[in-house]
């Protein structure tokens, strides 16, 4: 038993650690033909290419979008998850099955059927893609904080409350850092939703709207721009784990 836990998590980082070696070598090479197992001439111009792309821009641009469809589809997902949890909601197999709708139904269709809609009611794009994204987030939201809300254990706001605690207090104090776990893994659930969509942010965006995904589909769909490909993913790969990272370590510290 102790000695299977070192070599599953041995085997886990291989399993998520080898598919990236490839794109960090293409990222630092200029030349890497076919044959040769290592880059034959290193550098940087994959990275100076994309930067002058707007990788830089879409980046940026990425990261907003994602932290604010995270923004609303978080507390949405929370509020939701309460209300069913405490069926504070009439017919929740109903509301249930709206709010987990978007599972259902493939981006591409949602895109395609509602971006007529979009045009013709005049709705800016950019917000359009963040309130389909924000939909397209608060089923996982939901779900996540619907267990959570479940485990709670209320008993601790009905102490709090017998010892003079204001609502406010038992908000802030009690509630959420009970949980302050299920809300960050929400959180993050809801900025992957944000900052890896492809589809709905290029059929309704119309364009306008260049975020990293559709910087590297763009060049992928060239050829000769593995280097620039490679730097757009790392851009593109290293946010979420920085995130997983951090959330892990929040976890390790209170679960103490």
């Amino acid at each position: 038993m102790t000695a299977t836990r070192p070599a599953g998590r041995l085997l886990l980082v291989v399993w998520f650690v080898l598919p990236l070696i490839p794109i960090a070598l293409w990222a630092v090479s200029n030349q890497w033909s076919f044959p040769a197992v290592l880059p034959q001439e290193w550098g940087v111009d994959g990275v100076r290419s994309a930067v002058a792309a707007g990788g830089t821009e879409a980046f940026m641009r990425s990261t907003g979008l994602a932290l604010t469809v995270a923004a609303i589809a978080t507390p949405l997902g929370a509020f939701a998850a309460r209300a069913l949890a405490r069926g504070d909601v009439h017919f929740p197999g109903v509301v249930a099955a709206i709010l987990f709708a978007p599972l259902a139904l493939p981006p591409f269709a949602v895109a395609l059927g509602l971006n007529v809609v979009i045009l013709r009611a005049r709705i800016p794009s950019t917000l359009a893609v963040i309130v389909l994204l924000s939909v397209a987030a608060i089923p996982y939201t939901t779900y996540l904080m619907r267990v959570a809300v479940g485990a709670y254990d209320s008993r601790y706001e009905e102490e709090a409350r017998m010892l003079g605690a204001s609502k406010s207090m038992v908000l802030w104090q009690i509630r959420i850092p009970l949980l302050a776990p299920a809300l960050s893994g929400s959180a993050l659930l809801a900025f992957l939703v944000g900052w890896s969509d492809y589809v709905i942010t290029l059929l309704v965006g119309g364009g306008r709207l260049v975020t990293v995904p559709i910087l590297v589909a763009s060049f992928a769909a060239g050829t000769g721009n593995d280097a620039v490909v490679a730097a757009l993913s790392i851009a593109a790969i290293v946010p979420p784990l920085v995130l997983i990272a951090l959330l892990s370590r929040l976890g390790r510290r209170t679960a103490r």
